[in-house]
């Protein structure tokens, strides 16, 4: 069952969901707005030219309000907030239609685990032919929230647990040895 603007109210009052920060104005009919924060990674180039998942990629990680989208670019960027889910609950994230139709995609960021904490990290791609400027505290997407049938048996405790800023792919980590 998807939350509703309510239901968010609800939980955010007895504080089994927290968004920090998080303005009013941010709490749609079904959803919540989610906010580009400052931080923003892109791949480093790998001597070889090619990037492997068994081994660790490096970033080039900035600090900006604003951010220069080139034409074919992809980075990763995180939300302003930073979120803490309970056990029973799920969400995903949704690009804003009016940003995929400047050709500003925010790739497969997709799902939130229940008990997940930390800022969401956001894979944005221009598919544009034109630059895009992009604009730290500009809404760039929204995260709707789904009741589980009963509070998960393995909430999330993983790898990207607590995370703060664009965090890069830790998909190496399950590499076994």
């Amino acid at each position: 069952m998807i939350l509703s603007d309510q239901a968010i109210l609800a939980r955010l009052e007895n504080k089994s969901l927290s968004i920090t920060p998080l303005e009013k104005e941010q709490i749609q009919p079904a959803s919540v707005d989610i906010r580009l924060g400052n931080t923003f990674s892109m791949i480093e180039d790998s001597p070889s030219g090619v990037i492997t998942m068994d081994q660790e990629i490096t970033y080039k990680t900035i600090q900006s309000d604003t951010y220069v989208l080139l034409p074919g670019q992809f980075i990763l960027a995180t939300t302003m907030e930073y979120f803490v889910l309970p056990d029973d609950l799920t969400a995903f994230v949704e690009g804003r239609s009016s940003l995929g139709r400047m050709g500003l995609f925010i790739q497969n960021a997709g799902w939130v685990d229940p008990g997940f904490e930390g800022e969401i990290t956001l894979e944005l791609f221009n598919a544009n032919r034109c630059a895009i400027k992009l604009q730290t505290g500009r809404r760039v997407g929204q995260l709707v929230f789904a009741q589980m049938d009963t509070p998960a048996l393995h909430p999330y405790r993983g790898k990207y647990q607590g995370q703060k800023g664009a965090t890069g792919s830790r998909v190496y980590l399950d590499h076994e040895k």
